[in-house]
């Protein structure tokens, strides 16, 4: 073997499974994506930097619309937005699904179809609904009963506004219990259970201005297998065959949401898109049929499962040191980058890439700059025994919820996001810097 290769042995790094596919081994123990050196993208743009892999992007919004043909797939912005994403979602043939007046500008200013988007939200201001309305969004999806005279009186005496119903389907999944949004008792959707959602159905149907497209449901995040998709898939038809058989109604469309689970780590499982597709169509058709429906259009929401394997983040070591037994490994991002680790206990893999090592391997806590005992970008991760200040760590599965939750903490500064395709590197999102700070705060 070579030294490259014992290192990887050594240190537990050599799985690249979790890395989007373009991943290629450099001499040295260095990594590239593509095309694009890691360490050369640290060193030209510093760190924290996000790197996102522009092929990865395109390549699994593919991988949708091969999975889901006959669907309508929506890329859920809230895992990551930019002008460059909104523009590859669009050119491989997704629709967007958004959350704020803010994601529905950026999009629409950067040229998506305003008919591809739908409006989520379960408390959405009057802005983000004049926005959509303003900017005549395919669909709003009403979350509660208060919205539906909003939405009917802001469309005016001439307008009409197509809307889904978020319909709570009694279905516990996803990674962890702050993800879970499909159960009764949260603060998402209006209820099958306790007749809220049927009640909404009745209203819409009885307003002029707003058309009802169909029902809408999310259960979670983080989910791996389908059984849950399709016992969510069960109550939705049977509510929607309630619909037609109290108001003669026919619903053309049923929205399942996302929530597409994804591995972090090698050998953690994620979902299989392929069974998921064929068992959702079997299902939907099997379950038609027994009511006396037409199928329905459906429709799914990913976002981390398209953004999440195409990110990699970098950071410096800033300090190694042993407390307690344990041995920390302090980088210069933290939870103002990514806080998933503190919100969900979410593990990461970090490797050490930049240079070779043949030292043994290591049990670290990779931790952050910031002033919080909870401040751990992960735990167990396996490093070189002599990792040391200077060393450039990479996280894969980096590009889902991590800059699109980041903060101000400590004024440190959001990291900017950098492409790379095809051996080239540009900046997508620049660094936020303290003149940003600055400029915000006018208090004088």
């Amino acid at each position: 073997m070579t030294v490259d290769v014992l290192s990887e042995v050594a240190a537990g790094t050599g799985d690249l499974s979790v890395w989007p596919a373009s991943t290629a081994r450099l001499p040295h123990g260095g990594l590239a994506v593509g095309g694009v050196s890691l360490a050369e993208v640290a060193q030209r743009f510093d760190t924290p930097v996000y790197v996102l892999d522009e092929g990865e992007v395109r390549g699994r919004c593919r991988t949708y619309r091969d999975a889901f043909p006959d669907a309508e797939v929506l890329y859920a912005a809230k895992a990551f937005l930019s002008r460059a994403m909104a523009r590859w979602v669009r050119e491989e043939g997704l629709g967007l699904d958004v959350c704020s007046a803010g994601e529905l500008e950026l999009a629409v200013t950067s040229g998506f179809p305003h008919e591809r988007i739908v409006l989520h939200g379960n408390a959405k201001s009057p802005r983000d609904i004049s926005a959509a309305l303003r900017l005549g969004v395919g669909r709003i999806v009403i979350d509660s009963s208060s919205e539906i005279a909003r939405i009917a009186a802001a469309v005016g005496p001439e307008g009409r506004q197509r809307v889904l119903v978020r319909v709570v389907p009694g279905v516990a999944a996803g990674g962890h219990e702050k993800v879970r949004t499909g159960t009764e008792g949260q603060k998402f959707g209006l209820s099958a259970a306790d007749g809220s959602a049927q009640e909404a159905v009745a209203r819409i149907l009885a307003q002029p201005r707003l058309e009802l497209a169909g029902l809408h449901c999310h259960i979670g995040s983080q989910i791996t297998t389908v059984d849950a998709y399709l016992v969510a898939l069960g109550r939705m038809v049977e509510l929607m065959a309630a619909v037609h058989e109290v108001h003669g109604a026919v619903l053309p469309e049923l929205d399942l949401g996302g929530g597409h689970g994804i591995a972090y780590r090698p050998g953690e499982p994620a979902l299989d898109l392929t069974a998921l597709a064929r068992e959702l169509r079997t299902a939907l058709a099997d379950r038609c049929a027994a009511v006396g429906l037409p199928l329905p259009r459906l429709t799914v929401e990913p976002g981390r499962a398209i953004a999440g394997p195409a990110g990699v983040a970098l950071y410096r070591v800033l300090a190694v040191k042993r407390s307690g037994g344990k041995l920390f490994v302090a980088v210069d991002g933290g939870m103002s980058d990514n806080p998933r680790p503190a919100l969900y206990g979410v593990r990461y893999a970090p490797r050490l890439v930049g240079r070779a090592s043949t030292a043994g391997c290591r049990t670290a806590t990779v931790v952050g700059r910031h002033c919080e005992a909870g401040d751990v970008l992960a735990v167990d991760a396996e490093l070189p025994g002599d990792v040391h200040p200077g060393d450039l760590l990479a996280v894969p599965v980096a590009g889902a919820y991590q800059l699109s939750m980041a903060s101000g903490y400590n004024m440190v500064g959001r990291p900017p996001v950098v492409a790379v395709h095809e051996g080239a590197a540009r900046v997508l999102v620049r660094r936020e810097t303290l003149d940003d700070f600055r400029s915000r705060d006018i208090g004088g």
